[in-house]
């Protein structure tokens, strides 16, 4: 006897995969030259929060999020060729910066708190032919990753969204980038952007801002002295 087929009802219905982080959305964005394919958790608000014992805090799952931030630094990363520059992403994500430098020549080591976005990353690095190196970092407790350094560019999307971030950035910013590097950050004016450029312009040689392809996302440059 010929076994029926389920209906579309009944396939809709069927329970998804137990772990959120394996229900995958399979997503693309468009660059200067090309394009990065990209995979995500359809529902980031399902994802458990993570635990940091040392700090007694929980983060929330941002990883998982397509924040147009790292859309818009992604799209301006792959405006240059980065052949040979040591670049390193701070809150990777998903990697789409990271991955949009790889693809332009740059050696890249991606960088998150949480060992699922390093590994989500990980994974659109390769299905798009990239290569890129991760380490589990947190921005309090970074020796291992200044150790990994200078760098000439220090890529970041949305992290001014907290004064502990603030004042992370500060701190460690200065201790990553090499002479004449840079750092990128892409911000969409958070409410604490203008202090941190208001310090960052007594530290820095330069710091510049430039538009975005979307009108509140702004990439900010701070350069060390050449």
């Amino acid at each position: 006897m010929e076994q029926r087929r389920p209906s579309p009802t009944e396939i809709a219905r069927r329970p998804g995969p137990a772990d959120p982080r394996l229900d995958l959305v399979a997503g693309s964005i468009d660059l200067l030259h090309g394009r990065i394919r990209f995979v995500h958790p359809r529902d980031p608000t399902a994802l458990l929060y993570e635990d940091d014992v040392a700090a007694d805090q929980a983060y929330p799952p941002y990883w998982a999020e397509l924040w147009p931030s790292g859309i818009e630094l992604a799209h301006a990363v792959s405006q240059r060729d980065w052949t040979g520059t040591d670049a390193v992403e701070l809150g990777c994500g998903l990697g789409l910066p990271a991955v949009a430098a790889a693809l332009a020549g740059a050696r890249v080591l991606a960088t998150d708190r949480s060992a699922d976005a390093l590994a989500f990353a990980a994974v659109n690095a390769e299905q798009n032919g990239a290569h890129i190196e991760t380490a589990r970092c947190s921005w309090d407790a970074p020796d291992a990753l200044v150790a990994s350094g200078p760098f000439q560019l220090v890529l970041a999307s949305d992290v001014l969204y907290g004064q502990r971030n603030v004042d992370d950035m500060h701190a460690l910013l200065p201790r990553l980038v090499g002479e004449g590097g840079q750092v990128w950050i892409a911000d969409p004016e958070r409410p604490l952007t203008e202090e941190f450029l208001a310090i960052a312009r007594t530290r820095w040689a330069s710091v510049q801002t430039s538009a975005t392809r979307l009108p509140k996302i702004w990439i900010h440059r701070l350069t060390r002295t050449a």
